[in-house]
């Protein structure tokens, strides 16, 4: 193989299925939660913790630090002391913007009555 090809590999976790390498990433309950929140304007650990959904602290804390790893999100410190972080999408984070909406639209014509979220406003949160 030549050092091309190589550079092109990835190193899938079951196959080379695109829909499940989606799943890997995003096929729990909360990950795709996390990211329309953050979507929807939420950044800090204790906002995501507050939707409605009460995802619990210690998977919320792996779901941000998987996000991390797998490049949808980077963590920026706000605070210094004691250091506390915020989260954004980066590039590829924000290529998921469209899929979600996607989803939006499919459930909002098959389940009537499912509500899509407003976006979040930290002042008027407060």
């Amino acid at each position: 193989m030549s050092t091309s090809q190589a550079d092109h590999q990835h190193a899938f976790d079951r196959s080379s299925c695109p829909v499940a390498n989606m799943l890997d990433l995003f096929g729990d309950k909360w990950t795709l939660l996390v990211v329309r929140d953050i979507i929807l304007g939420k950044s800090r650990y204790n906002e995501f913790a507050e939707s409605p959904e009460g995802i619990p602290t210690n998977i919320l804390a792996d779901r941000l630090k998987r996000l991390e790893q797998g490049g949808i999100v980077i963590k920026i410190p706000y605070c210094q002391k004691p250091i506390r972080y915020q989260y954004e999408l980066t590039e590829k984070g924000k290529d998921l913007i469209p899929v979600l909406e996607s989803m939006v639209l499919w459930e909002t014509k098959y389940f009537p009555g499912t509500q899509v979220f407003p976006s979040y406003d930290r002042e008027t949160a407060k």
